[in-house]
């Protein structure tokens, strides 16, 4: 079975850090393209950031320069180091592993989340 499971979520001041970790199993977890997105309330979920099985990343404009993506692949564990918090940070995060194939079929997996709150 594939399960991606989050933690490192938690509390923090303005300004402050955090880093999520997800751990992943039951995928060939070098080949997937992973990723972090969020979802605060009312709002839809959204892109944070991504990293290919190459290692490119790819970040929202919002936290470019404030947040980095990164992956072992021998752990099969992808990492979110979230720097210079803002409250507009806080959301569920949510680890992503996203593949497709050579004819053209895609899959997505999810974890279950895990809460960030940035104070004032």
């Amino acid at each position: 079975q594939v399960q991606l499971v989050e933690s490192g979520g938690g509390l923090a001041q303005s300004g402050g850090s955090l880093r999520l970790s997800c751990a992943a199993s039951g995928i060939s977890f070098s080949i997937y393209t992973m990723g972090w997105y969020r979802q605060a309330p009312e709002n839809q979920r959204e892109l944070v950031a991504t990293i290919t099985s190459g290692g490119t990343t790819n970040y929202a404009d919002s936290v470019k320069g404030r947040f980095a993506i990164s992956r072992d692949n021998a752990a099969k564990a992808v990492y979110l180091q979230m720097n210079s918090l803002k409250p507009e940070d806080s959301a569920v995060y949510y680890c992503n592993a996203h593949r497709r194939t050579g004819i053209g079929r895609s899959y997505d997996y999810w974890g279950q989340g895990t809460q960030v709150t940035v104070s004032s």
